[in-house]
């Protein structure tokens, strides 16, 4: 291995995006994960690309892989890291690795429990095997789902009432309407209304807002990268699921990315959704063309 650690910057986030390209093979042939979502992650108030992530750089000074390891709420901390499949086998992945344990055990010093999270490819055996040698168990899987936006969209109902965000004063709106929608969600972690504000990266007049009777009870936001738009969350109210305003919404977003000339739409969620998430998307006509999975250790006595 003769490579070289060092803390990235944003000049590096174009390369770090093509690394993180070349994991995991889906259906497409090409990226679901790129810049968007990097930017996504850096723009969160816990993280500090300076203590809080790594680039490994070759001998010819290209960037060869990338890991972050952020605190995501008291006593937890996310991770996750990528190495270029023509530097595999070298030992890079191990380094990284250990620098993201380490960084983990800062962050968590003095909590009870102390969760660490990684997330990997559901296919990626050899990680999955350093990962288990470590003492993490899988507890999660998710799947990233695709619609392409030539194939034809159902229109939505019209029996409901959607409309996209009017001005900033209704963010408060869909953030509540989240917070509420989530709430027993597996691993949600709330966040208050400023630090929730500061780390959207989309223009919110994209987003949609259904009401009842002028309450907000449902809301969907998006982000865009390139030609391709993405779900970034879609909640209803507990008490108003089962009336199709989920669908109704995911469909009015699928046409509004055509109208603006994008080519694909995508989203992430939880294969063991208790909502019925998986199966509504699927009823969309999404499919899932990716599968990822979240491994855990849990301490009760982290120093």
């Amino acid at each position: 291995m003769t490579v070289t650690f060092r803390p990235p910057t944003r000049a590096d986030l174009t390369e770090i995006a093509a690394v993180l390209g070349t994991d995991g093979p889906n259906e497409l042939g090409q990226s679901v994960l790129g810049i968007g979502l990097l930017e996504g992650e850096w723009s969160s108030a816990t993280f500090d690309p300076a203590t809080d992530a790594w680039v490994a750089v070759g001998e010819d000074g290209s960037i060869v892989a990338y890991g972050h390891a952020t605190l995501n709420g008291p006593g937890l901390v996310r991770s996750w890291g990528v190495v270029r499949p023509d530097r595999r086998g070298e030992g890079i992945g191990t380094a990284l690795l250990d620098r993201i344990e380490e960084r983990a055990d800062d962050l968590l010093a003095g909590s009870s429990p102390a969760t660490f999270r990684h997330s990997v490819t559901a296919t990626d055996q050899a990680i999955a095997g350093m990962l288990r040698g470590r003492g993490l168990s899988p507890v999660r899987h998710f799947w990233y789902m695709h619609l392409d936006l030539a194939d034809p969209i159902t229109p939505s109902s019209d029996a409901f009432d959607i409309r996209p965000l009017i001005g900033p004063d209704e963010l408060r709106s869909v953030h509540g309407v989240l917070q509420a929608a989530f709430a027993d969600d597996w691993g949600y972690q709330p966040e208050p209304f400023d630090q929730w504000a500061g780390e959207q990266t989309d223009d919110p007049a994209h987003w949609l807002l259904a009401s009842d009777g002028g309450r907000p009870v449902a809301a969907l936001i998006t982000r865009t990268e390139g030609t391709r738009g993405w779900i970034a969350e879609l909640g209803v109210l507990p008490a108003h699921r089962g009336r199709g305003i989920a669908d109704a919404l995911l469909r009015r977003a699928f046409t509004a990315f055509r109208a603006r000339g994008l080519k694909d739409a995508m989203l992430n969620v939880d294969a063991a959704n208790p909502t019925g998430a998986t199966r509504l998307y699927e009823n969309a006509g999404m499919r899932v063309i990716w599968r990822w999975d979240l491994w855990e250790r849990v301490a009760t006595d982290h120093a």
